[in-house]
């Protein structure tokens, strides 16, 4: 037996040894427990398994994992990410455009930011990918009309580790609550929305992949996440400069 196939035996066997402790000290009932199959089989009918997963799940695991570690804490990677993005080339300045269409809709901004290792070196040519929402609240190729690479790209860093995008100040929005997912909120009386926020994703050589997400102070929806994504690391304010709205953030990649 290969180590990945005794990592999956092991794995497998803690989480049956734990929902069954969880079902034994729920007490649940028959229709209950028939109830929660069902459920569970819509989610995954419904395509909601990361979805839920993503809101309820994966924040508390990266928490576990990298809250007392050095660099930039990671967020979630969200179910509207896909593959393939753009290299980006087009560019306003020095700052590269990331949506495809000339009269896009929003309040246009600069977004600046540095990479560097935890070690205080710039990480020159690594790879950022960065994707958002537009003036509707929705991701291309989600229930959009945009183009299915719109406000998505990737990128390169210079010889100092800088990059500038020019996009759009996303907005809050709702997660999906026409199926599965959204039952659930309604019986633990939640709401579902998220605070607006930009995804990054940074590759380089040596150091480990940073995925993760930005957030900008004001926002009704920080405290009450209901994804719980939000880092006070993450944390930006938008300002007006010479007419314009601009943020940055830097981040900081931990080694390998």
């Amino acid at each position: 037996m290969s180590k990945q196939n005794e990592r999956v035996v092991e794995v497998f066997g803690l989480f049956i040894k734990h929902i069954q402790e969880f079902l034994k000290e729920a007490k649940l009932n028959h229709e209950e427990y028939t109830n929660f199959v069902n459920w569970a089989d819509r989610l995954g009918r419904k395509g909601e398994l990361p979805l839920f997963a993503d809101v309820f799940l994966e924040t508390h695991v990266l928490r576990a994992m990298y809250t007392d570690k050095p660099g930039t804490q990671p967020s979630l990677l969200g179910p509207y990410f896909i593959e393939g993005s753009p290299e980006l080339t087009e560019k306003d300045g020095d700052a590269l455009i990331l949506t495809q269409r000339p009269d896009e809709a929003g309040e246009k901004m600069y977004f600046k930011g540095n990479v560097s290792s935890v070690n205080g070196q710039p990480i020159a040519n690594c790879r950022v990918e960065m994707w958002q929402n537009d003036a509707s609240g929705k991701y291309s190729a989600f229930d959009s009309d945009a183009p299915r690479y719109n406000f998505r790209g990737h990128f390169y860093t210079d010889e100092n580790g800088n990059f500038e995008v020019r996009h759009i100040v996303p907005l809050p929005y709702s997660i999906p609550t026409d199926g599965p997912t959204g039952e659930f909120l309604e019986y633990t009386d939640q709401h579902p929305m998220r605070p607006a926020h930009l995804h990054f994703m940074f590759e380089a050589d040596g150091h480990e992949t940073l995925i993760t997400q930005v957030f900008f102070e004001g926002d009704e929806w920080l405290e009450t996440d209901v994804a719980d994504g939000v880092r006070l690391d993450l944390m930006t304010k938008i300002e007006e400069n010479n007419g314009r709205k601009e943020a940055k953030l830097d981040f900081v990649m931990r080694e390998q």
